[in-house]
């Protein structure tokens, strides 16, 4: 039960920020509400929360830029014959994690990341013009799950750098107190 009210707790204090994410599709957008997300809701300290952020809105695209991508060539493989093995597979994650360094953080990055992969991959890049009809559906739920990345990564390092509210403390400015 300890956990399910910690995620519960959780998703009350970043839904406002994954909300806005969903709604603008962009996750270089959110930045601000990223940040202030984890310094005022999750104690984060502030180099680690603008760290997270940042690369959570362009490398860190796990949505966009890694199961998009990953979804449509695993999609297509059959169609195309060729076997999922562990081969593709390792193959299609390299591909994956170079491609995702360069796919920026606004709406229809996954598609592409998708023109990315596909052709790397071997596939014809015609294959991501079957779902960009509803790609702004896709678009807005992929968005949402980069901005909660960046903030559970954010959330990790803050934890495993140490106790984060000692941490948000020496970064905090310190305060001359007067003698009277």
């Amino acid at each position: 039960m300890g956990w399910a009210a910690n995620i519960k707790t959780y998703f009350q204090k970043v839904w406002p920020v994954l909300t806005f994410a969903f709604v603008t599709r962009s996750s270089a957008a959110t930045i601000p509400l990223t940040i202030r997300a984890q310094i005022e809701e999750l104690n984060v300290p502030a180099p680690i929360a603008n760290i997270a952020a940042s690369f959570g809105s362009t490398i860190g695209q796990n949505g966009c830029a890694g199961i998009y991508p990953a979804m449509l060539a695993v999609m297509v493989a059959p169609t195309m014959g060729v076997d999922i093995d562990l081969n593709f597979i390792v193959s299609l994650l390299v591909i994956i994690a170079i491609g995702s360094f360069g796919i920026a953080g606004v709406g229809g990055g996954a598609t592409n990341a998708a023109l990315v992969v596909l052709p790397a991959m071997g596939f014809p890049v015609i294959i991501a013009a079957l779902l960009i009809s509803i790609e702004p559906l896709i678009d807005m739920a992929r968005t949402a799950l980069n901005v909660n990345g960046a903030i559970t990564t954010g959330m990790i390092t803050a934890r495993i750098l140490g106790d984060k509210d000692a941490a948000r403390e020496a970064t905090r400015p310190e305060v001359e107190v007067q003698k009277s």
